[in-house]
């Protein structure tokens, strides 16, 4: 899937474009992106998601820890579903929670039992009055958050503010039959004093560094005591690069060494993560049984199928049915998905997105879908690298019901699937806007004062306030239903994991990025309806450009280099044109009054350049060309200025907002007639801790380790 994601809640724009596949596809977070649009905008403000307004009463922001901002959001409509759609949804919604183990497992090998020694400390009464309890209950949240002891998009090893003495202590005073099992505390502290207060132990989740071993630096639990070069051996064997429709090669499994041979460990009924996965097949299969109709009915037994057979050609066949069901309401996303966690790009993070359609704000996005064709006509890219037809693109503003896996707490807010590219090519695919997620982005960002700080003008402003919010949601539907859609590989080129390798998701995203930047502001957006001017386009090239040089570093430790791949390709893309620019002061630096701003001064200019940036980016993609991409990458998107670090974060720390969001999920109760569901109400928590102890009690379904 490709998932843009938003990874705080202050800015949208510009995007995290997806979380980048090997293929065409992705999930957008939002992140340090749009400028947040402050309180009241002008009446003739679009909203992303006009039919989901968050109540006058309705909180969306709970609390702040850390570098993290816990939000909530409603699913509106939910209540006027017909009583098989609630079930649907019900047994949907118990098949991602499922699941929930198996990205922490994912993430680290050892993350489960952190996780479960931290929960036993916070439900012992005992511990909370020792020494450094508050320190503790405040890095819980922030494993919570991050789904293990990695930060969820720095990818580093978050540190504790507790000493390990006082550690120990507080594992002391947990009652021994609620250790994770049943350990003796003095071997647990032992084992995870090194995990948790050793710098040199496991430092980040995933390493992209070239000059390193990248699976042997990356503490990911993809891999088990093999070398970088091994796994590129290993599918190199297995790769046709002749196959018009190659299998997607070490989605579901953990590559381990055992007994001097490399193997395949499965996820699967009866392979590894076996008891979570019998539990989503169980629920799955519940969910096929009040369907909405035929074609749903099958995408549901496929995917149980490929669950318990763990064959990748199941998975395929799913795909291929699953983008075929384009009438239902009710949809989900369920399985082994993005590739951003694995520095190689082959597996998949399990997650899932239940979720029903907005009948309303889906006119927006379909209305761009229906011209994917014409987009890709008019490309800015070599003939030979567009689609001579672009297939079945299904577009729709979806409402999020529940999220979970590596979909939660950060989430995505935008959605393009299948990542196959033939599959995409031969069958199509689904693009969706997550509009109540969205809809809570621009609730919590309005007021924040980032706008204000960073914008170099009252005009830069105004603009911002009158076009941003339909700016950010024309980007992101631009970015999945046409960006990941676009462009082809020449005949025999490999896929992007395999060509481009660790560069192929920051570059993925770039074009998705890029082709967005190059159509928003481009008159056949008013002529199809979805935009009132072309200066919806000023204010996207205004905040991404913002966003890509400035404010996005409100987000990074000084003197660390850009790792994460939105992060990069972002920054990629604005240096790039900044740099190019330059002769023609495309794009101006100003220095006033001790701060630093960067205007655009010519917008049809810098549209060319989006171009043309595109058609290069397009051309490493189409043919594979590694170094070219490694050079774009390595020049533009990763070393940052030190000293604009430093004024960004002195600036962005003033405004008092954690740059990074995420959500507490509604809660769906099952209303009972003995055996029978008569009706399923919607409930929305407040307590994020008590939210993460419910699901460690009911949604708990891996042994601690796998």
């Amino acid at each position: 899937m490709q998932a843009l994601r938003v990874a705080t809640a202050l800015l949208i724009l510009a995007l995290p474009a997806c979380r980048p596949s090997p293929a065409t596809g992705g999930t957008q977070t939002p992140t340090a992106n749009a400028a947040p649009t402050p309180a009241d905008p002008p009446a003739d403000t679009a909203e992303p998601a006009e039919a989901t307004p968050a109540g006058p009463e309705f909180k969306v922001q709970t609390e702040q820890f850390g570098d993290t901002r816990i939000l909530r959001y409603q699913v509106p409509g939910f209540e006027a579903l017909p009583l098989p759609r609630k079930q649907l949804v019900y047994y949907l919604y118990r098949a991602a929670l499922a699941g929930r183990d198996i990205i922490w497992d994912q993430n680290y090998r050892h993350n489960l039992l952190v996780r479960r020694t931290l929960e036993a400390i916070v439900t012992t009464e005992a511990a909370h009055a020792l020494p450094g309890y508050d320190q503790l209950l405040e890095f819980t949240k922030r494993v919570w958050f991050s789904n293990g002891i990695h930060h969820h998009y720095s990818m580093k090893k978050l540190v504790p503010t507790f000493t390990a003495e006082q550690f120990a202590a507080m594992v002391k005073a947990v009652p021994a039959d609620k250790l994770p099992d049943k350990r003796a505390a003095k071997t647990l502290i032992a084992t995870l004093r090194p995990i948790l207060f050793d710098p040199k132990v496991a430092p980040k989740r995933v390493n992209l560094d070239p000059k390193q071993d990248l699976i042997e630096s990356s503490a990911t639990n993809y891999y088990a005591g093999v070398k970088q070069k091994e796994v590129e051996a290993f599918y190199r064997g297995k790769v046709k690069k002749d196959d018009p429709r190659p299998i997607s090669w070490g989605l579901n499994s953990q590559l381990a060494k055992r007994k001097g041979k490399l193997v395949e460990r499965v996820w699967k009924v009866g392979g590894m993560y076996d008891p979570a996965i019998r539990e989503i097949v169980k629920w799955l299969e519940l969910a096929a049984g009040v369907a909405e109709n035929d074609k749903q009915k099958l995408a549901l037994e496929k995917l149980a199928a490929f669950y318990r057979t763990g064959e990748l050609s199941a998975f395929d066949d799913y795909s291929i049915a699953w983008v075929a069901d384009t009438d239902s309401v009710v949809d989900v996303v369920n399985g082994f998905i993005e590739v951003y966690g694995d520095p190689l790009g082959y597996r998949g993070a399990w997650e899932s997105v239940v979720s029903i359609r907005d009948m309303e704000a889906s006119k927006r996005i379909a209305a761009i879908g229906a011209q994917a064709q014409w987009f890709e006509d008019h490309a800015p890219i070599a003939k030979n690298h567009r689609k001579a037809k672009v297939t079945g693109i299904s577009a729709k503003v979806i409402l999020a019901v529940v999220e979970a896996g590596d979909s939660a707490p950060s989430t995505p807010i935008g959605i393009n699937l299948p990542n196959a590219n033939w599959v995409r090519a031969e069958h199509g695919s689904k693009s969706v806007n997550l509009g109540n997620i969205v809809h809570a982005y621009d609730v919590a960002k309005r007021q924040s004062g980032v706008l204000e700080e960073f914008a170099a003008s009252k005009d830069e402003v105004a603009r911002a306030r009158k076009w941003g919010d339909i700016a950010d949601a024309l980007h992101t539907d631009m970015h999945e239903v046409i960006g990941h859609a676009s462009g082809q590989l020449e005949p025999g080129v490999g896929q992007p994991n395999e060509t481009l390798k660790n560069y192929a998701n920051t570059l993925e995203e770039a074009r998705a990025d890029l082709v967005a930047l190059y159509y928003m502001p481009d008159g056949k957006l008013v002529d199809i309806g979805v935009a009132k001017s072309t200066d919806i386009g000023k204010a996207a090239y205004d905040n991404y450009i913002r966003n890509g040089l400035m404010v996005q570093l409100a987000r990074l430790e000084l003197g660390e280099d850009l790792e994460e791949a939105h992060m990069r390709n972002r920054q990629m893309i604005a240096a790039w044109v900044f740099e190019k620019g330059k002769p023609d002061k495309v794009i101006e630096r100003v220095e006033r009054d001790g701060k630093t701003y960067f205007v655009v001064r010519d917008y049809a200019k810098l549209r060319k350049l989006f171009g043309e940036l595109l058609a290069e980016v397009q051309r490493i993609k189409s043919t594979g060309d590694y170094e070219a991409g490694k050079a774009l990458v390595e020049t533009y998107g990763v070393k940052v200025d030190r000293a604009l670090h430093e004024q960004v974060r002195t600036r962005y720390a003033a405004l008092g907002i954690a740059p990074y969001a995420g959500f507490i999920q509604p809660k769906l109760v099952p209303v009972m007639k003995g055996e029978e569901i008569v009706d399923v109400k919607i409930e929305y928590p407040e307590d994020f801790t008590q939210q993460m102890l419910e699901y460690a009690r009911e949604a708990s379904t891996l042994p601690t380790e796998n």
